[in-house]
């Protein structure tokens, strides 16, 4: 079976714009879902409501796939099923490390999804020696001293990062010397990579703040009675949805664990 490291996916030149291929997911999502349902075409309307956009963004999006579907009777969902997996690289086998086994990077490794989407978890990487040998999700945990390595011999080209901030960097600059060129990035910093490598980030502090933010605007309160400065009720409530401790590199989102 190809690997990752030989084979790339076309979307890039074939033109499909960044923001098409971020939704491409979403239906390959609500396609699946109709697929292990045995239900044999969607109109544009119904799979839109299904992936959380509104029909005619779909309809574009499909248009770059040079797939239009059918008037009266829709789109064929297991041919759709099939051209975006291969519009996204999913036909093919992607073997991905996870560097930093503690809690988030056993719950990464842990994730059933992987197989099923085209992702196989090639090694799990964690600088604790303590670790090295113990099994999480039955694969065996690697030194950080051995990651080329594994790299090399597994042709790995895209990398999970689930460390601590601190040390997020360092292993990302490894990973690229080592030929990764794609990222998924769980450690709460902005890391700096070289042109040609790609960086995904996920931050849940991030999103747990967009929330609070919304939830404080439907509540509508901006700041603390009659628009005066927050009470300590009021900061200490911030700071438990922001999640934030003090860590030896300063703040750490309590709800990233390392």
């Amino acid at each position: 079976m190809a690997t990752g490291r030989t084979h790339r996916p076309a979307t890039r030149s074939r033109g499909i714009p960044e923001a098409t291929v971020a939704r491409l997911p979403l239906y390959l999502r609500a396609l699946t879902a109709l697929s292990e349902r045995s239900v044999p075409t969607v109109s544009s309307e119904e799979l839109a409501a299904a992936a959380g956009v509104n029909s005619a963004k779909l309809r574009k999006d499909f248009s770059y796939l040079g797939s239009y579907g059918t008037r009266g009777v829709g789109y064929d969902v297991e041919y759709l099923v099939y051209q975006i997996s291969r519009e996204l690289g999913l036909t093919q086998d992607w073997p991905v490390v996870i560097v930093g086994i503690g809690n988030l990077g056993a719950a990464l490794a842990n994730y059933g999804g992987f197989a099923s989407r085209g992702f196989r978890v090639a090694a799990l990487i964690d600088a604790d020696p303590a670790m090295a040998g113990k099994p999480v999700a039955g694969i065996g945990v690697q030194h950080t001293d051995e990651l080329e390595h594994i790299i090399e011999s597994n042709g790995v080209s895209i990398g999970v990062i689930a460390t601590p901030a601190g040390a997020a960097q360092q292993v990302c600059d490894r990973l690229v010397a080592a030929g990764v060129t794609s990222i998924l990035n769980f450690a709460p910093t902005v890391l700096t990579v070289p042109d040609g490598v790609d960086v995904r980030k996920v931050d849940l502090s991030i999103e747990l703040q967009i929330l609070a933010f919304h939830e404080q605007r439907k509540a509508g309160e901006d700041g603390g009675p009659d628009g005066g400065p927050p009470s300590p009720a009021t900061r200490a409530a911030a700071a438990a949805v922001t999640g934030h401790r003090k860590g030896p590199d300063g703040d750490v989102p309590a709800v990233m664990p390392a």
